[in-house]
């Protein structure tokens, strides 16, 4: 089990811890937007889940009927864990929508509300990791968990927050509208994540300044050819995929082209990790005289 596998597998037992602590803290104050807070922590257990498949599925070698990897199953997930997302949005404008046709009055709210601060915590903590770890080794499905964990976070201290006021001024209808708001920004998550999932399996190109730095290596590290053109990138998790036509003089040996397409490939495999490169080499009278020039 790799180390991606690992941290998504910790995601699990995580999300579990935390949603026992949020439904206990519904449990004792009847709250409904308490009650909303752990249906959205369904969604991270859930999610937690599909992401340690997803990762363990996208670390497979490539083989005969995948030639290119596995690594867009972590795209299927994440937007696998958007719909989910949204339904747990859908649960909860129905429960808000109960509660404000009969207001509920309060249980127990300062013991309710310190166990929901406990889950938050726990959820900021982990959110943090989760993020960190996504950018480090790349990963999709660690980034979109973290990010929904920490729109969790926050949906947390906001329902702390209107949950603690309902109960100290008696306005009962606080705790469905809270509990309203808090389905609005996680509606508006879960189509955040599906709309970046799905440029992902649409073959997407990378960021416009990673672009640019793949451009500058290969102008610098491509001595001895005449021009670059027709490159296209693209991304699929954790590896990032370059070609490009390389235009080299006519009488040059194919030795020397190939020393050529060596030094370019190492370099780029230094600078952008990941990095799957093919070069389609071309005689200078196959030259466009446009796009990457050779310094």
């Amino acid at each position: 089990m790799n180390r991606v596998s690992k941290i998504a597998l910790g995601s699990v037992f995580v999300g579990i811890a935390v949603l026992a602590l949020k439904f206990v803290a519904y449990w004792l104050t009847g709250s409904v937007a308490l009650y909303s807070d752990a249906m959205e922590s369904i969604v991270n257990v859930a999610s937690a889940f599909a992401a340690f498949i997803a990762a363990r599925y996208a670390s497979k070698p490539a083989d005969q009927n995948h030639p290119y990897g596995h690594h867009k199953a972590e795209y299927l997930a994440a937007v696998l864990e958007g719909v989910m997302i949204v339904l747990a949005a859908v649960a909860i404008f129905y429960q808000a929508w109960e509660a404000f046709r009969t207001p509920r009055f309060l249980d127990q709210p300062t013991l309710g509300l310190a166990v929901n601060g406990v889950a938050g915590l726990i959820n900021l903590v982990w959110a943090r990791y989760l993020i960190v770890s996504g950018k480090r080794f790349r990963s999709p499905a660690l980034d979109a968990d973290g990010r929904h964990l920490m729109t969790d976070v926050w949906s947390s201290v906001g329902v702390i927050g209107g949950v603690a006021l309902a109960a100290w001024t008696g306005w009962l209808i606080l705790d469905p509208l809270l509990a309203g708001v808090v389905a609005l920004n996680v509606l508006w998550s879960g189509w955040g994540l599906v709309r970046q999932s799905v440029g992902g399996l649409m073959d997407e190109a990378p960021e416009p300044h990673i672009r640019d730095h793949i451009r500058s290596i290969i102008s610098q590290r491509a001595e001895g050819a005449l021009e670059a053109h027709d490159l296209r990138t693209r991304r699929a998790a954790q590896k990032t995929f370059i070609d490009f036509h390389l235009v080299v003089p006519g009488s040059m040996t194919v030795a020397d082209s190939h020393e050529i397409c060596d030094r370019i490939e190492e370099a780029l495999r230094a600078e952008v990790p990941g990095s799957i490169i093919t070069i389609h080499v071309e005689p200078e009278e196959k030259a466009k005289h446009q796009g990457i020039v050779v310094v």
